[in-house]
């Protein structure tokens, strides 16, 4: 018998500070019942555990992945529209990993994807201020004052203040290409940035996460992260 927030955290889906958050979002089942509680206990050797609809079990080996998600995926491992998810990339991987944050289903780029659970919820914890870089195609000619904007903060659809420092790379003739520094990612928060200064993005690339880069890597495929990656990843969230 065990507590089902510890045993998520054996099964690699989060810490056990953040199976609190799942429970809580309605996104875990114990035999097909909504869990509720967190202090629920289970039986490991009977009960069926599943997260957002797919069965989870403890993990012998930690394993790390970064995948350059391609635009129009899911970042999640089920999706009850049928629409394709991660998981159809993944397909040659043996071993179940999650991923860190998500991706809307419009955006493409550097995704992070583990079953260390305890890395994965410090490195979507605002705590640390784990620093994101995205490139935007945005409609308009973004002007200085825009970034200036973004800088200072906007209220975003939560509620919660959104801020990012923005470069301008590039004008074309109808459009801007520009970089973003973000160290929080709210849902959708670079869309609703640009949107709020006058500038729908039309395409949206993350390009780097928490200094890794998706270089080498074409869209829809994966590879494990190096030794020296995964350090970097824990320092930045003092695993180290």
């Amino acid at each position: 018998m065990i507590r089902i927030n510890k045993y998520l955290s054996l099964c690699g889906v989060t810490s056990r500070r953040g199976a609190e958050a799942l429970i809580a979002e309605g996104r875990v089942t114990v035999n097909d019942v909504t869990l509720e509680k967190v202090g629920t206990i289970i039986n490991e050797d009977t009960d069926i555990v599943k997260v957002d609809g797919v069965v989870v079990t403890p993990v012998s080996e930690k394993i790390y992945i970064l995948l350059n998600k391609p635009r129009h995926v899911m970042t999640t491992l089920h999706d009850p529209f049928k629409r394709r998810t991660i998981l159809h990339l993944l397909k040659d991987l043996r071993h179940r990993v999650y991923p860190v944050g998500r991706l809307d289903y419009e955006t493409e780029g550097v995704l992070i994807l583990t079953n260390d659970g305890d890395l994965a919820y410090r490195l979507a914890h605002p705590r640390y201020q784990i620093q994101k870089i995205y490139e935007a195609i945005v409609k308009g000619q973004f002007q200085r004052i825009a970034s200036e904007k973004i800088a200072r903060g906007i209220k975003l659809e939560d509620g919660a203040i959104g801020k990012a420092v923005v470069r301008i790379l590039e004008y074309g003739k109808h459009n801007t290409r520009i970089r973003l520094i973000l160290t929080e990612g709210r849902k959708r928060e670079v869309r609703q940035l640009c949107k709020a200064v006058g500038h729908p993005v039309k395409n949206l690339v993350r390009v780097e996460f928490a200094g890794i880069t998706a270089k080498g890597v074409g869209k829809g495929k994966w590879r494990h992260l190096t030794e020296r990656e995964v350090e970097l990843l824990k320092s930045q969230v003092e695993l180290i």
